[in-house]
């Protein structure tokens, strides 16, 4: 079995909080990943957005395209305008042969308001849920007929965010809908990521890898802090930081149990005067490459 490789440019590139990394460029963050040795970057927006021009993009730096956000709007959208709303995207990323998109319902979400404490984030009943869920899952059905995936992201500050939440989607969803894992977030909404991964790792389609800073996230719940001032302040790292606390080989080991053969994708948004980008996403790729070896997983180049 494979694994592949990738990033997400928002070390170099923070849509949320532009000012962080408003000295970086999105072609000197690419020339950065592809010397690191990563094979694909996730979709930033200020990337191309026609399909030859993003195609010829990824391919003057030598990686694929494996994956990129999208910000769903089904929780006040019927099903019908979901699809039109996410048509373009879904067609591009078949035509670019990405392994998913990066869905995340984003209508009731509080995670890019700074202003915001986390804790106040939209919280639904399992009813709630489990109806969305019914809905989601016939936009997934449709993007997975035209050739791709829909990879559903639990967020920080968003109404799927713990493991109940995840519990929940999954439940009331078809296997049409997969579930992108991110350790970060699992660990910063009190769930165990190790558990989440045991109970649904067989609807994992997308892993996205970053570590937590332990102190810095007590910091947010204590002071009641939202989820980008804990990513101004650091709460987020790469995997192989001294200072993260998950244990990134445990997880490996899993992926390996469980014959993953998808995309690690490397997410940390830091502020890069305190984390280069350069040294920690090789910091990052470096110790992914370690715990694969370690855990039996071979890495496609």
């Amino acid at each position: 079995m494979t694994v592949k490789i990738g990033i997400s440019l928002v070390a170099w590139q923070n849509d949320d909080l532009p000012e962080l990394t408003k000295d970086y460029t999105t072609e000197g963050a690419m020339e950065d990943a592809a010397k690191i040795g990563y094979s694909g970057v996730e979709r930033g927006r200020r990337m191309p957005a026609d399909t030859e021009g993003l195609h010829d993009y990824l391919d003057r730096y030598g990686v694929a395209l494996c994956g990129g956000w999208c910000s769903g709007n089904l929780m006040v959208a019927t099903v019908e305008e979901e699809r039109e709303a996410i048509r373009q995207q879904v067609e591009q990323f078949a035509a670019l042969d990405a392994p998913c998109i990066v869905y995340a319902e984003c209508s009731n979400s509080i995670q890019g308001a700074q202003v915001t404490p986390v804790s106040r984030r939209p919280e639904l009943t399992r009813d709630e849920v489990m109806s969305y869920a019914a809905k989601l899952s016939e936009v997934a059905k449709w993007a997975r007929d035209k050739g791709v995936d829909l990879s559903y992201h639990h967020h920080m500050g968003a109404m799927v965010q713990d493991a109940e939440d995840i519990d929940w989607l999954m439940e009331g969803s078809s296997d049409d809908l997969t579930l992108l894992y991110d350790t970060g977030h699992l660990h910063f909404a009190g769930a165990d990521p190790v558990a989440v991964l045991d109970k649904w790792g067989h609807r994992v389609h997308h892993v996205h890898f970053k570590d937590v800073r332990q102190p810095v996230l007590d910091w947010v719940n204590a002071e009641d802090k939202s989820f980008l001032d804990g990513v101004a302040a650091g709460v987020y790292s790469v995997p192989g930081d001294s200072e993260g606390c998950i244990d990134f080989q445990a997880i490996t080991d899993k992926l390996k149990t469980m014959d993953y053969k998808g995309w690690i994708v490397v997410e940390a948004e830091q502020d890069p005067a305190k984390a280069p980008p350069f040294e920690n996403s090789k910091l990052g790729f470096d110790h992914i490459t370690q715990i694969c070896g370690r855990s039996g997983l071979t890495i496609e180049k």
